[in-house]
């Protein structure tokens, strides 16, 4: 973390203020776990402190300290559009283009509020005012936790302890993922003497599954397909899978990482048809030198970490396939 931005943000938080804190669409716990967390702090050291959601997220984070607070912008839109006008600060977490939040994003560009970025994705685009970004974190929640003791060594409550250990865990496959360091660990110690509870996160995290989520699974597994002699393997859900398993928002979480779990395999996918939006959303997972950053960015209009990245596409869950397949043998070369 630069001098010079807990400088700047010190100055913007000298006096209580008016913020609003933005995790991406379809948050994940690394998104909700450092908004709740800085949502925390900043209502302990007197600021008006409130979340505005894009929309719904998983139900198995709905147990986290203050997300009954949270405004959920596509069921509460009035309210969520008054915060923004009425902010002195807006606060995005976890994301480093406007465009993952949708329905917001010409609201938070419209605002007047001084705009502060905290990221830890790669190629940030150039939209607010402050901004900590750093690739090499391996989540945006150990970015929060640092930022915190900086400001304030003695302001981590359990409540900001559980959440914050929420976001690292989930964000590092529970600290197997390369850019989980020794400071990684460091501060889950920290966080843990602070009041986290990790056992019982990770059973409402990993150990909640409902039975058509583990149905799901099965589906998932079955359509699992490896491309002909190079170590890529993809997965598809039609809608018509998800709708005969009840399907529910955060189901299909970490399913891709079983295709990556194979003996050999150095790039897996999964492709999930929504109907609804009109699109295929993709999620790519890699291991060593190959980029997926790279491939979803140059492919598929998306992007994110070097072995972690998601993108989409907007044909044919079968049209989206075959595009697919035809990058991969662009570059078999990198394998």
């Amino acid at each position: 973390m630069e001098n010079d931005f807990l400088t700047v943000l010190k100055q913007q938080l000298q006096t209580p203020q008016k913020t609003v804190i933005i995790p991406h669409k379809n948050p994940d716990g690394d998104a909700l776990g450092s908004c709740l967390a800085w949502m925390h702090f900043l209502q302990n050291e007197k600021h008006e402190a409130v979340i505005v959601s894009p929309n719904e997220y998983p139900a198995f984070l709905d147990w986290m300290p203050g997300q009954e607070q949270i405004l959920i912008y596509s069921q509460q839109p009035e309210q969520a559009e008054q915060k923004l006008e009425q902010a002195d600060l807006i606060f995005t977490l976890d994301f480093n283009s406007l465009g993952r939040i949708d329905a917001l994003e010409p609201l938070v560009e419209k605002a007047s509020a001084f705009k502060v970025m905290i990221d830890h994705h790669e190629s940030p685009d150039d939209y607010a005012a402050l901004m900590y970004s750093d690739p090499k974190m391996s989540s945006t929640c150990e970015m929060v936790y640092h930022l915190i003791t900086a400001l304030n060594p003695k302001a981590l409550t359990p409540d900001i302890a559980n959440c914050l250990y929420t976001g690292i865990m989930t964000d590092t496959g529970s600290f197997k993922y390369p850019s989980t360091t020794a400071e990684t660990h460091k501060a889950i110690a920290h966080l843990i003497e602070q009041g986290a509870e990790g056992t019982d996160i990770h059973q409402k995290i990993y150990d909640s599954s409902s039975f058509n989520r583990l149905k799901l699974l099965g589906i998932a597994l079955s359509n699992l397909t490896q491309i002909h002699t190079l170590p890529v393997v993809y997965i598809t859900l039609s809608q018509a899978e998800l709708n005969s398993c009840a399907y529910q928002k955060g189901d299909t979480e970490g399913f891709v990482n079983y295709g990556l779990s194979l003996e050999g395999v150095q790039f897996a996918c999964i492709l999930i048809e929504n109907e609804k939006e009109g699109k295929i959303k993709m999620s790519f997972r890699s291991k060593g030198a190959f980029s997926v950053n790279d491939f979803a960015r140059t492919y598929f209009e998306g992007g994110g970490h070097h072995n972690a990245a998601g993108g989409m596409s907007k044909d044919s869950l079968e049209k989206t396939v075959a595009r697919f397949k035809t990058a991969v043998l662009q570059i078999a070369d990198q394998f």
